[in-house]
């Protein structure tokens, strides 16, 4: 490793889900040149404008860069790491003991590329009896999720590299990319005769600038479009009938009810012109490839788990699955989701999806009496505070906590409500990499090696997890020593003494990736001990998925966490064949299980549903959190980075401005029924009439270098409410909080006389 200027290192940019490849050159610790990485195998040099400002993140002013412990009054000092350590494994013990273990809760896992963390936090968490856990995927695709379980059980993507036709709803990959080389893949379907685009939105997009098809719904009425497409196919005879009969059941129910669907009606209650919805689908019905992709705009909207089950009919009763073009069932290196992971919350009793319970009921889980409330938390790579709704109720929340701890790399909002703070390595001063391994037929798996040591007084989170594990002194020496020693001699003579171990010692197997850790971690290059956890997964991967793992080059297991160590610029992990779909599906008679009767009963109720959810007082629909160029969540909280839209702009249409006397450059005072801001005005001609919108990652303090304090911005999240969700996930409505939208006007201060 070096950090000679010239000298291109590969890595990754963390912004977004794609994880693309860069190169970067550094200058001492500064990014000073960043670029895309050629031979990354699924990026292969492509980057968005977003990566090249990366420095921003890596040299935040604000870093922590020694661990924090608050005091009585509300102050904090600086204090070392072996006693900050010590105090909260006994802080942690006590509250277990006293109370239970599952009475601790843990949110968070990693931000966008930041995972190798989580994937050590298990150990500590099941040491101490605690089990429940959220984090960003809660806000947004546990409702997917609920639903890909009863289908087939996994997740699914589109391969819009090659579809015919790409279906987008609520989704804008131009913007927020989310596959690989999105605006690459994007120009070759606009620039394609024989290929179409779809796209489902209220707003005029980058990406429904491009489409064939704009779908542009009222906001809110995405499941009465979706409900008119896939009715058209049933009532068209546009299904694949020979699919439907090998390879899904319960697709009669289906059926029946989508044919009693009236399309005519739910196209004038979405807004689209019914000859338009009508096309669309017979695009859809009639091509030979479809692939879909859906995203927050329905995910975080009134009826988003019906419209990830609707959605979903659109590839499915069309036979767009396990071909060229379609979508598909992949390999995972790392379960994002916890499989049977279903419940219920102790407290308000809201659903526990793949292991994740909903964000949005964590304040209602504190803030009472009920002897099962959560006591204790532990925040990893996440700012709870800022990006759950209704943050008034989260810090009320949080104050209650008997200890709460926060790790992160700069004092966030989350962090200033702690016990204790635990400043860790950024993404660039440590090994890291994603588990948002989400591609097919090639998937592709990335560990990043650090460009820099860590800042002096940090630590990557696996050091951090470990150290709080052997301040619980779970793991005699004892039980490690043989490991240690097998770990030495080379990969066959370890993986023989670790399954010799785990068998022996049950307890063990609770928390595998602190013996990894301890064990194998020391032999790796210097560095890079943070990447042992992976040998496990890479062992697991090579099990789940032994041919296309040996497709990809691998022999094994070991051969694969080789491959991994040594790829700078990552590897491909499986190559899959299309016919491999089929084998993924987890039910045991191999096939799509279509039948969701709650999801029936919610279709059927839709001809009766209300027309709106706004009101005379909040007559708006706001979307709170739209991506956009320079929004990246809350992860680069310098706004310098930003060359435009500096205050996060309130989008409204120009019928909207004309009617509230809204002035383009103006200020308007947004209220909502969770509070109010004021904002700057954009008068859009992307938006429809009654339709508003704020960008994510905006309302975030920063401290500039004379100390004086920025908040450029609304904190969207100061207007949503913790009760506007889906009632079957949990998952939060922020794209339709009803508004109401007033000119904020400024008195005219008198000029000083002479």
């Amino acid at each position: 490793m070096t950090d000679q200027p010239g000298e291109w290192q590969p890595t990754a940019c963390i912004l977004c889900e794609c994880n693309c490849g860069i190169v970067v050159q550094l200058e001492g610790r500064t990014l000073t040149r960043i670029r895309g990485d050629k031979d990354h195998p699924a990026s292969r040099g492509y980057t968005c404008n977003k990566a090249l400002r990366l420095d921003h993140y890596q040299n935040n002013r604000n870093r922590l860069t020694s661990p924090m412990r608050r005091r009585t009054d509300g102050t904090y000092e600086e204090i070392d790491w072996d006693t900050a350590i010590s105090e909260i494994a006994s802080g942690f013990e006590a509250i277990a003991d006293t109370h239970g273990g599952d009475k601790i809760l843990y949110y968070g896992g990693g931000g966008q590329g930041n995972h190798l963390g989580g994937a050590y936090s298990g150990a500590f968490l099941k040491a101490l009896g605690s089990h429940h856990r959220s984090n960003a995927l809660a806000q947004e695709k546990t409702g997917e999720h609920w639903v890909d379980a009863h289908f087939y059980g996994n997740h699914t993507r589109g391969e819009f590299e090659h579809a015919e036709v790409s279906v987008f709803i609520g989704k804008n990959p131009w913007m927020s990319q989310s596959f690989p080389r999105a605006r690459v893949v994007l120009h070759e379907i606009a620039n394609d005769a024989a290929r179409s685009m779809i796209v489902i939105d209220p707003v005029i997009t980058d990406t429904a600038k491009m489409a064939d098809f704009h779908l542009r719904v009222r906001p809110g009425t995405d499941a009465w479009c979706l409900a008119a497409l896939a009715a058209v196919l049933v009532q068209e005879d546009l299904c694949d009938e020979e699919f439907l009969t090998e390879h899904v059941s319960g697709a009669a129910p289906v059926r029946e009810a989508l044919a009693h669907v009236p399309v005519g009606e739910y196209a004038e209650r979405c807004g689209v012109d019914e000859q338009l919805v009508r096309a669309a689908a017979r695009r859809i019905g009639t091509a030979g490839s479809v692939a879909v992709f859906e995203d927050l705009g329905v995910q975080q909207s009134p009826n988003s788990t019906m419209c990830s089950h609707l959605n979903k009919m659109l590839w499915i009763l069309t036979g767009n699955f396990a071909k060229r073009g379609g979508q598909h069932l992949h390999s995972s290196f790392a379960p994002l989701f916890r499989p049977g992971g279903v419940g219920r919350t102790p407290v308000t009793g809201s659903p526990i999806i793949g292991g994740l319970m909903p964000s949005n009921v964590v304040p209602q889980e504190i803030l009472t009496d009920h002897p099962d409330r959560f006591r204790a938390m532990i925040v990893e790579s996440s700012n709870p505070a800022h990006s759950v709704a209704d943050s008034h109720a989260v810090t009320r929340a949080f104050a209650e906590l008997e200890l709460l701890v926060v790790i992160d790399v700069a004092m966030t909002e989350t962090a200033r409500l702690a016990h204790y703070v635990l400043p860790a390595a950024t993404q660039f001063e440590k090994v890291e990499a994603t588990f948002f391994n989400l591609e097919f037929p090639h998937n592709t798996f990335h560990l990043r090696h650090r460009l820099m040591e860590p800042l002096p007084g940090t630590l990557p989170e696996p050091e951090i997890w470990a150290r709080l594990m052997r301040a619980l002194g779970v793991v005699d020496e004892a039980e490690l020593a043989p490991l240690r020693r097998a770990a030495a001699q080379g990969r066959e003579v370890f993986t023989e003494a670790f399954l010799q171990a785990v068998g022996a010692n049950p307890g063990l197997g609770k928390v595998l990736p602190f013996v990894l850790y301890e064990t194998l971690g020391p032999t790796l290059p210097e560095g890079l001990s943070g990447a042992a956890a992976l040998w496990g997964l890479a062992q697991k991967a090579a099990m789940t998925y032994p041919e296309a793992v040996r497709r990809a080059g691998h022999a094994d297991g070991n051969a694969l966490f080789d491959a991994i160590l040594d790829g700078r610029s990552g590897v491909t992990f499986t190559v899959h064949e299309y016919e491999d779909d089929f084998a993924l599906i987890s039910h045991a008679d191999g096939r799509i299980a279509l039948e969701i009767p709650e999801m029936l009963a919610e279709l059927r109720a839709l001809a009766d549903a209300p027309h709106g959810l706004t009101t005379p007082d909040f007559p708006i629909v706001l979307s709170a959190g739209e991506r956009r160029a320079y929004t990246a969540n809350d992860i680069i909280r310098d706004p310098s980075w930003r060359k435009r839209d500096a205050d996060g702009a309130l989008r409204v249409s120009a019928e909207d401005a004309d009617a509230l006397g809204l002035v383009d450059g103006g200020l308007a005072r947004i209220t909502t029924a969770a509070g109010a801001a004021e904002a700057t005005v954009e008068v859009s001609g992307a938006m429809l009439p009654g339709h508003a919108s704020l960008p994510n990652g905006y309302g975030l303090d920063f401290v500039n270098g004379d100390g004086s304090e920025q908040v450029p911005g609304v904190a969207p999240n100061s207007l949503t409410s913790s009760d506007w969700r889906d009632p079957y996930a949990g998952t939060p409505w922020h794209k339709h909080v009803p508004a109401r939208l007033e000119p904020v006007v400024r008195p005219v201060m008198a000029a000083a006389a002479d």
